[in-house]
């Protein structure tokens, strides 16, 4: 029987888990590290003691950028069957985590469901789900009843769930004087602010927020304090009501370590590239290291149907100048719920941005795989290369879709390949161009 309450007492206590142990395989460093990264905040391992299907991951300092994925059911698109697909294809691509952000009726019996199934970290956002679980329009439902849903989720088993409990009564005073061009674009962060305006009331995260932590804690549940007052789009990135926000995330995030509870903190949202790393550093400072799990940044509004490259652009930078964890954008993001392919093209953009990072971070062994791929078109071997690829399936169609005349080329350069010329030459050989 466990005799901790959560992987953070444990780490206080210098008692290795088998999730600290874990993890410590999975990035091949040492677990005494682990261990003594996990007590101070800086790594976080979120896992429910009722996750019982997890393969615990950790999310942190010097550890490999991890990736999210988004999914869940909305009110016009009510399909439990595909959204188990692209949990099924996240999980074959390697992600980390998983958010199910269904925001339609009874939402318990499919995350149920995806938590038995699936070795990758779930995340939820109670939110979402208060006004479908407890059948009440937002102005009657009571800061208790917030709390319940809270504990409803962290007894199924999810291991993160994100709390918007920053955006209190002052943070919403600077996010009114700043006049924003997008206001709020939080979904959870704006219906807490219609709550709080609505009723007067303080924000019920915030006002009982040791109680949040209780709830948290008894279920070894990790805390994503959620930036409600993110920008929405790069004219508001930086400004003063995402810097009062994250001023109250600092104190949170301290106040849960003094509960051990783990702490994700999650970051911007729409932010030009030349501001990135200064909101990487800013939120290292200001919240004492915890794990950053940004969303996007997306770097310039008006690439509709292409987000996913807008994100991993700034994923990219965001992970090479601290970010932790990277939430996935698909093409269909500001437009519709993504399909099965949206979802895979947001997967392996997202791949790209976290590998891009871990490589410029120095992440022990993060170029193996370049190696390896450098090796394989050096010797033209098409089989190694598509073995090396993030998407195999793709690479290989793109090849076999316009063969060449011959097996060591390919169409683009066909017999005047630059690595087919130097590798016979360097092998003693006669380079023949003429058809």
């Amino acid at each position: 029987m466990r005799n901790y309450k959560t992987q953070m007492e444990a780490a206080k206590k210098g008692i290795i888990t088998p999730e600290m142990e874990l993890v410590a395989k999975k990035e091949n460093v040492d677990v005494q590290y682990i261990l003594k990264e996990v007590a101070c905040g800086e790594i976080c391992i979120p896992a429910n003691i009722n996750h019982k299907s997890l393969s615990a991951e950790g999310i942190g300092k010097g550890l490999r950028t991890k990736i999210n994925v988004n999914l869940g059911i909305s009110g016009d698109l009510m399909d439990y069957e595909l959204e188990m697909k692209k949990a099924k294809l996240a999980v074959e691509h390697g992600c980390a985590a998983i958010m199910d952000l269904s925001n339609y009726g009874k939402t318990n019996k499919f995350r149920k469901e995806l938590i038995e199934f699936s070795p990758a970290v779930i995340g939820t956002v109670p939110m979402y789900d208060a006004v479908g679980y407890l059948e009440k329009d937002l102005l009657d439902i009571t800061a208790k009843d917030f709390l319940r849903v809270v504990e409803a989720h962290a007894k199924e088993g999810v291991d993160f769930l994100t709390i918007h409990a920053g955006i209190n009564k002052r943070a919403i005073e600077a996010f009114k004087r700043q006049k924003r061009l997008t206001n709020i674009v939080s979904r959870g962060g704006s219906l807490l602010f219609a709550w709080m305006e609505m009723t007067g009331n303080e924000n019920p995260f915030y006002e009982f927020y040791d109680e949040v932590l209780d709830i948290l804690r008894e279920y070894d549940v990790t805390i994503s304090i959620g930036d409600a007052l993110r920008p929405g789009c790069i004219n508001d990135s930086t400004d003063a009501g995402q810097i009062a926000e994250l001023i109250e995330i600092g104190n949170l995030t301290k106040r849960a370590w003094e509960k051990d509870v783990q702490v994700l903190v999650e970051g911007p949202g729409h932010v030009a590239m030349n501001e990135i790393a200064a909101n990487m550093q800013l939120e290292k400072k200001l919240c004492y290291n915890a794990p950053f799990y940004v969303l996007g940044p997306i770097v310039t509004d008006i690439a509709p149907g292409y987000d996913h490259i807008t994100s991993a652009i700034g994923g990219a930078i965001a992970a090479a100048n601290g970010a932790d964890f990277l939430c996935y954008v698909t093409p269909a993001e500001h437009l519709r719920l993504p399909d099965l392919n949206d979802v895979k093209e947001g997967i392996i953009a997202s791949k790209i941005a976290a590998h891009a990072a871990d490589i410029a971070k120095g992440i022990p062994g993060a170029k193996e795989i370049d190696y390896k791929m450098s090796d394989a078109r050096r010797r033209v071997d098409w089989d190694d290369m598509f073995e090396c690829a993030l998407d195999k399936e793709k690479a290989k169609e793109y090849y076999e879709s316009a063969k060449p005349s011959e097996k060591h080329t390919c169409t683009m350069c066909g017999k005047m390949c630059a690595m087919r010329t130097t590798n016979k030459i360097l092998s003693g050989e006669k380079v023949e161009i003429k058809n």
